[in-house]
């Protein structure tokens, strides 16, 4: 029997808990001889790659396994009662009224037929048996609680009516109506805007400290673990191979896979020129197919054949930590020494050249059906201005609806703009669509989607598809060139040749995003616009992605305009920065000075809700209030007025603020003078 953590009175605790799947190559085993606890009050941190057995455990818990699972093994206790023994009816009254579950997906947790009060008060009916007289009190204070205003507005509103950060925190406010005490959290931040996750993470701070509720936390980010969890659980192919508490374990690392975890996130401040992300190489392995001995063998650089295939691989104590710290790996005092051999230098860093694409005074209006005589419009971009130089990387970055995607759309040629100018190498592109553009400048342009999997063709192969680019471009005269041009562009990308003849449904997510990459720079473009890259990817394969990218940049010398909400990712990656907010420039700078004082408010904002490592968090969440405002009828004044906490009255109300220069290249607009020092507040501490 594997030991558990030594937790006096634990609220929860996994005994060798082993799950497998019945499907047609047999059973196959997703989690193996899992052993953890939760006390009251505690959070603890899930984290690993995508498949690597974190759902599965959660799903566990709540015996929502699906027809084909079964729990193999091991024992689930809670509050003293194993959960496997329950009868059905019994375990029907633990679940939602004791445990209750937060999934990564709110659209699918919550009914889209139903209004979110209607969804609400069926929590209270069916588990604690509240009136509905008194029900609405309860709504209206839970949702108090999880800071979502107006109560009577979101109770009648169906799901669709609320943004993706509401219909989370909604989530988070139905699991906590029954007052469950064990919460758990499935990657309840993905995907998120960076002031939208920073949000919820203080509400989950605010939850444990008011109604002291234990917490497992499953995510693969590992700054937002940093936050939020005490201690923490690393899983690799469905077993834990490092555990311990959260600080001891990010900060001393003792398996090669944490480490190689840790290496793949950009930590704030640092760059591409100053530490490379290290991708790990390899994938885990399929369920059914683990290795004898250390799974994480066939990808460590550590790995010693005799010993780390010689058996099962238990966890041991690290001798050398005063805290209770465990780690499944035989050379884990070893690691030091050999860490440092597999360290990278940073590549030479490419000089700007001349100007290619200015965007000036940019607008972008959408129709909307009229309303008596007045024309009404969605404003998705008013007056963007930036440029950029060959060979650099220009981000676009704010929230979503601040109407960065819209720029790029109209930079390739999918939309075209209602005022301004797009200059690309000296003419005016910006009302020019894709099919009216000459093959040069099809060429030129490309286009990396956010997703993948909607942009690639599932009914031809991944050789077809990348083959389509050269014949449009007419780069291949015969089959035989075009063949070796499809070959070639997949080992620039590294991907196996042998994909070639396979669909998309066949790939990973991360194989998926090699092929969009592959794609864009087959024609050689001098300028390709990548539209969040990295989204929601695992840290392993978003490390070799970014990568990627930088590699073909700096090949080619392309020009790449950059779209994130990640800011860790653009601190990284980025020459230039354009913080946008409801379709307009807020500020824009070299990354140095967007990401150093003084600040706008609402760079501030954002860059104040980025996660980070304990040691290197420079400053506390500065959580924005209220929604962004509608593009219909946005502010009169400055855009950012109504969620501004440092906005002057009438001034910021009723008059658009003016651009002020804090350099040559640094501009913001905002009416608060850069003299004054008001920008940054209590931020003037520098990057370190």
């Amino acid at each position: 029997m594997a030991e558990i953590d030594d937790l006096s009175n634990p609220g929860l605790a996994l005994d060798n808990l082993c799950v497998s799947y019945d499907t047609r190559e047999g059973d196959v085993p997703a989690v193996i001889d899992v052993s953890l606890s939760l006390q009251q009050g505690e959070c603890v941190g899930l984290v690993g790659e995508s498949g690597c057995g974190k759902t599965t455990v959660a799903l566990a818990i709540m015996r929502y396994l699906g027809a084909n699972g079964r729990i193999a093994g091991g024992r689930i206790l809670f509050k003293g009662r194993d959960l496997l023994q329950l009868h059905p009816k019994m375990l029907r009254q633990v679940r939602g009224a004791e445990i209750a579950m937060v999934y990564q997906e709110p659209t699918t947790a919550l009914n889209p037929s139903l209004t979110i009060g209607t969804q609400l008060r069926e929590v209270l009916r069916y588990h604690r048996r509240v009136k509905k007289s008194q029900a609405t009190e309860r709504i209206s204070q839970i949702l108090a609680d999880v800071r979502l205003a107006d109560a009577d507005r979101v109770m009648a509103a169906y799901p669709h009516q609320l943004s993706g950060g509401q219909q989370q925190r909604v989530v988070i406010a139905m699991a906590l109506l029954a007052q469950p005490s064990l919460l758990l959290l499935d990657e309840p931040t993905t995907a998120l805007d960076v002031t939208i996750a920073a949000g919820i993470v203080e509400l989950i701070k605010a939850v444990r400290h008011k109604f002291g509720t234990s917490m497992l936390y499953i995510s693969h980010d590992l700054g937002r673990v940093m936050e939020v969890c005490d201690r923490v659980y690393v899983m690799y192919a469905g077993q834990v191979i490092e555990s311990g508490p959260t600080a001891q374990v990010f900060s001393a690392p003792r398996h090669p896979y944490t480490r190689g975890l840790l290496r793949a996130i950009p930590l704030p401040g640092v760059q591409k020129q100053t530490r490379p992300l290290q991708a790990m190489r390899g994938q885990p392995p399929e369920p059914s197919q683990r290795p004898v001995g250390c799974a994480f063998g066939p990808r460590c650089d550590a790995f010693q054949p005799g010993l780390c295939n010689a058996e099962q691989l238990p966890l041991s104590g690290v001798s050398d930590t005063p805290a209770r710290h465990h780690v499944r790996c035989v050379r884990w005092q070893d690691i030091d020494t050999l860490d440092t051999l597999s360290a990278t230098s940073a590549p030479a860093s490419i000089m700007p050249g001349m100007e290619i694409l200015r965007v000036a005074a940019l607008r972008k209006y959408y129709p909307l059906p009229t309303r008596g005589r007045k024309e009404r419009y969605a404003r998705a971009n008013e007056s963007i201005t930036f440029a950029a130089r060959q060979g650099e990387i220009v981000a676009l970055v704010g929230e979503s609806g601040s109407g960065k995607s819209t720029v790029a759309k109209v930079v390739v040629g999918l939309e075209i703009a209602t005022d301004g100018e797009v200059l690309w190498q000296g003419a005016d592109i910006a009302r020019q669509p894709v099919t009216k553009r000459t093959l040069a400048q099809r060429r030129a342009l490309q286009m990396v989607f956010q997703h993948p999997h909607e942009t690639l063709n599932p009914s031809q192969t991944i050789g077809a598809q990348i083959a389509r680019v050269f014949k449009k471009n007419d780069l291949a005269r015969n089959s035989r060139a075009l063949q070796n041009l499809v070959l070639d562009v997949l080992d620039r990308v590294q991907l196996p040749r042998t994909l070639a003849n396979r669909r998309p449904h066949q790939l990973s997510g991360g194989q998926k995003q090699r092929v969009a990459i592959a794609r864009a720079f087959a024609g050689q473009p001098a300028l390709v616009v990548a539209d969040e890259p990295v989204t929601a990817l695992d840290v392993s394969v978003q490390a070799a992605v970014i990568e990627l990218l930088l590699e073909m940049q700096r090949t080619h010398g392309t020009t790449l305009l950059l779209i994130s909400h990640d800011l860790g990712v653009v601190r990284y990656l980025a020459d230039q920065v354009v913080v946008m907010y409801l379709g307009q420039v807020m500020e824009r700078g070299t990354v140095d000075e967007v990401f150093a004082p003084p600040y706008h408010p609402y760079t501030e904002a954002l860059l104040s809700a980025m996660p980070g490592m304990a040691s290197q968090r420079l400053r506390a969440p500065s959580v924005l209030e209220g929604p962004m405002p509608s593009v219909i009828d946005p502010p009169r004044g400055c855009p950012f007025v109504t969620r501004c906490p440092r906005q002057l009255g009438a001034l910021c109300e009723e008059v658009p603020p003016p651009l002020q220069h804090v350099t040559a290249n640094h501009v913001m607009a905002c009416h608060i003078p850069i003299e004054s020092g008001h920008q940054g507040g209590a931020m003037h501490a520098k990057e370190t």
